[in-house]
């Protein structure tokens, strides 16, 4: 239940079994005292199966943007509603039919409706224009892009929103055992024949006998096993943690496991205690000789063993700074949290060992041991955790470690990821879950920000961190393969189970599953998260300046003359390239590494930046005031004063429609790199972008000249057509120059908040008392 591969002792003392957990080893009779919800695992069951229906942070932004485009969207539509029937009843303009004014009478009274439903239409397209019906759309397209993406990096999203929350992250709870480390305990230190072997599994380094010892010892006094596949396939290795990698380390020895036992027999086991923290084996090696094998802690191990093997692997007597030399090492390696384990062995006569009957009872001698060698054993971690830790503090995303293993253990293994980076590092960067868990609400929230490293953590105590960062404003990611897990992965922004170690109840708690169980592919994901907001911000900018151009075009138009240049169904149009194709191209942006240079956009970020604004009121003011100067004074500028009234004015409003369409296909290649002057750049990777902007081209094409009837609109020549490219293009340059304007860090919005804030505090003062005002 801590998610820890240890062998708890249970006795009198500690008596309670948990739900979920295996026996390992010993016998005993169980009283059943709790079963279903009230057990420890039914808890945790219930805690991760509750719902809590909080909105990801990019829902929060998204529904206050959505909100406001569509209040805006819809006064303007009232207004325009409200300015063309007043024109249109009053008679002060041409009538959206064809009839100059209104006229009392049957015809007239038909014509006025008619008139009206028009003029009503064009209300209601201007809404379905403003309103953002393209925005979950978009949000779903690039979701759905980057979860399939995820994929080829390892990470299965089981939560579409998980993939953007991801990019939105400003710190990550890791847990230790098999998400940092390997959760595969290796021998990384060894000591034979009284020297450092280097590598451990040096052979040729060490003394021929010892090397026999150490493996009939190892084979014989053992739990675990080592099956070895007939057909030379891989060896697998089973036991506890520690069995593991000492069977794993023999096997790297040369041992055949199956040969070695069969070559001695054995006479009594005394198996690990946990209180002398060491266990023996007796064996019978054929004639009269029979050899005890102890394998224990190696301090205790050491305190009993009056000889040891030298380099060439005689026997020679343990003096007093021998024994000192033995002991710095394991000093040395316990100071890195190695767990040290001890081999020695001690010569015995067959005739000294008791009968059959007896042998129950027999205690195996302890004392005069001969030390064979030493191992120092950790969970090393895995390759290129390290990177990942550096690309996350890089970026701005703070990496804390959340284990239920030992302080000093955590430590280390948090300096050697690069977690933490003062190996003089203490309280409250390094702190146990029991003192964490003892704090209050106030006091936790006071030092949450500041650990790095949590030990000997409870499910409990992982889920009050979580709790206390989510309070602290922070989008907080969770990784970890436990039940114990489990809390913490349901409880947080985004959880991250690991798909090999992890067990189902931490699968069934996250929203991301890591398949290949490595940091570095969570990484990987706040790379693609990170895309997703992107792409989400350039269809947002894109769709933001087609809004506000082709509102202020059709309000002004309509409050001067009466009349609307773009029509419902040239509405419509714009509006399919800006929602369904505009999100198509844009959402499918891939992930750059300029991604990893930003900081997390957090919890309160305005989902729309400056640098937004900035290229959107370049754009879109671009497009009006060119698109106002056509629709005032088209005719003379086009060249149409010799053209009939009527032919004129359609040759000028396709012209102005067609350019608008134009402008929009080509700053959608600027809302690809809202930040970057080169808008080209990556642009040959993406097929699909290309397509779609190819696609939009030619539909426009086939609409000027030959949907006219459809769309109310002329042919046009190719001399207008070659000016509707040109007012196009300088988007481009235009958008350029714009990237060069310097704008302010703090979001406009954040100006105007703080502004309000302080206007706010200063009212206060000046109405309330002496001492409000203190």
């Amino acid at each position: 239940m801590t998610g820890e591969s240890k062998v708890i002792h249970k006795d009198q003392k500690a008596p309670f079994l948990m739900s979920g957990c295996k026996v390992a080893d010993g016998y005993g009779n169980m009283l059943v005292t709790a079963v279903g919800i009230n057990t420890e695992w039914g808890l945790l069951m219930a805690s991760i199966s509750e719902d809590t229906g909080e909105e990801t942070p990019l829902q929060v932004r998204l529904n206050g943007v959505a909100t406001f485009i569509g209040i805006v969207g819809l006064s303007v539509a009232v207004v325009v509603l409200l300015v063309l029937l007043v024109r249109y009843f009053t008679g002060h303009t041409k009538n959206p039919d064809g009839s100059v004014q209104f006229i009392k009478g049957q015809t007239s009274v038909k014509s006025a409706v008619n008139g009206a439903i028009k003029i009503l239409t064009v209300a209601v397209t201007i809404v379905v224009v403003a309103v953002p019906e393209g925005l979950p759309l978009a949000v779903t397209l690039t979701l759905a892009y980057s979860m399939r993406k995820m994929m080829a990096d390892k990470a299965l999203v089981r939560r579409l929103s998980a993939c953007e929350t991801m990019g939105s992250a400003t710190t990550i709870c890791s847990d230790k055992t098999g998400t940092l480390t390997l959760n595969q305990m290796t021998i990384v230190v060894a000591y034979v024949g009284g020297k450092k072997i280097d590598p451990p599994d040096n052979i040729e380094s060490m003394p021929s006998n010892a090397v026999s010892l150490l493996i009939e010892g190892i084979a014989q006094n053992t739990t675990g096993n080592v099956f070895e596949p007939e057909s030379g396939g891989t060896i697998e290795v089973t036991g506890s943690p520690t069995e593991k990698a000492i069977l794993s380390w023999a096997v790297k020895l040369g041992m055949k496991f199956d040969d070695a036992r069969s070559k001695s027999s054995i006479l009594h086991v005394f198996p690990f205690n946990s209180e002398k923290k060491r266990g023996a084996v007796a064996v019978h090696v054929g004639g009269s000789e029979v050899r005890v094998h102890w394998k224990g802690a190696a301090e205790i191990v050491l305190a009993t063993c009056s000889h040891w093997l030298d380099a060439d692997g005689l026997v020679q007597p343990m003096t007093s700074d021998k024994a000192d030399t033995f002991k710095k090492s394991i000093e040395d390696m316990a100071a890195v949290s190695l767990r040290c384990v001890a081999f020695a062995y001690k010569p015995y006569d067959l005739e000294k060992v008791p009968n059959e009957e007896q042998r129950d009872s027999w205690q195996l001698p302890e004392d005069d041991l001969f030390l064979l060698g030493i191992v120092g054993i950790k969970d090393p971690c895995r390759p290129g955790v390290k990177d990942a830790v550096e690309l996350c503090t890089h970026s701005g995303v703070k990496v804390r470690m959340v284990t239920g293993d030992n302080l000093q253990t955590a430590k280390s293994i948090a300096l050697e990821c690069g977690i933490l980076k003062d190996a003089n590092a203490s309280e409250p960067s390094l702190i146990e879950g029991r003192v964490f868990r003892a704090k209050t609400d106030r006091e936790r929230d006071s030092v949450a920000e500041k650990i790095t490293v949590m030990g000997r953590s409870s499910p409990s105590d992982k889920l009050l961190l979580v709790q206390a960062l989510k309070r602290l404003g922070h989008v907080v990611a969770v990784t970890g393969d436990g039940s114990n897990d489990a809390p913490a992965l349901h409880e947080a922004d985004i959880g991250l189970a690991m798909g090999i170690q992890g067990t189902e109840v931490a699968k069934e708690s996250s929203d991301i599953i890591i398949l290949d169980d490595n940091f570095a592919s969570v990484v990987k994901v706040v790379r693609w998260g990170r895309s997703v907001y992107a792409n989400i911000q350039k269809f947002i900018q894109f769709q933001l300046t087609v809004n506000v151009a082709a509102l202020v075009i059709n309000v002004v138009a309509a409050v001067s003359s009466g009349e609307v240049p773009l029509n419902a169904v040239q509405l419509l149009w714009v509006n399919l390239i800006m929602d369904t194709l505009g999100a198509l191209a844009l959402a499918t942006e891939p992930p750059t590494d300029r991604l990893m240079d930003r900081s997390p956009v957090g919890r309160r970020e305005s989902l729309i930046t400056n640098v937004m604004w900035r290229n959107l009121i370049v754009q879109a003011l671009y497009q009006v005031v060119i698109l106002l100067v056509l629709n005032f004074d088209g005719r003379s500028i086009l060249h149409l004063k010799h053209e009939s009234q009527e032919h004129a004015d359609k040759v000028k409003n396709t012209f102005i429609f067609n350019t608008f369409v134009l402008c929009q296909i080509f700053n959608e290649f600027n809302a690809r790199k809202p930040d970057e002057i080169n808008v080209f750049s990556g642009l040959t990777g993406n097929h699909l972008f290309m397509g779609i902007v190819g696609i939009t081209a030619l539909l426009q094409v086939l609409i000027i000249e030959f949907l006219g009837k459809f769309t109310s609109t002329v042919k046009l020549n190719w001399k207008l057509w070659l000016v509707s490219i040109g007012i196009g293009f300088i988007s481009w340059p235009l958008a350029a120059l714009g990237k060069l304007l310097p704008v302010p860090i703090m979001p406009f919005g954040d100006i105007c908040m703080n502004w309000f804030s302080w206007r706010r505090k200063q009212d206060d003062m000046v109405q309330g008392d002496s001492t409000n005002r203190l």
